[in-house]
């Protein structure tokens, strides 16, 4: 590829993401939010954060040895963590880290 394509790519992607980052508050300037969206805005993130859990975990072995034990310890770290000190970030970094540390050295 050469530069100008590149520059392309780049320029075009950037606009789009512009654009529908702008488009809810185009769409909804001045006007009452419809309660519609408001519903979607509060409940989504849960279904998403299911979905991605779901999906995680679609491929853990609980029939044989280690039966899931790294994934599990995993969530509970990251989940007690962010009960605890409340900061997503930390969650999940301290949880990713904990995970690999698990399936990497005590659990290989």
């Amino acid at each position: 590829m050469n530069t100008m394509h590149s520059i392309l790519l780049i320029a075009v992607m950037s606009a789009v993401v512009i654009f529908l980052r702008a488009v809810p508050f185009i769409i909804f300037r001045g006007n009452k939010t419809p309660a519609f969206i408001e519903y979607i805005g509060k409940y989504l993130p849960y279904a998403i954060m299911g979905m991605l859990l779901v999906y995680c975990f679609r491929e853990t072995a609980i029939i044989s040895w280690p039966h899931g034990l790294p994934e599990l310890i995993a969530i509970f770290i990251t989940a007690g963590l962010q009960v605890w000190r409340k900061q997503a970030l930390l969650s999940i970094v301290v949880g990713t880290v904990s995970y690999m540390l698990l399936v990497q050295i005590a659990f290989a």
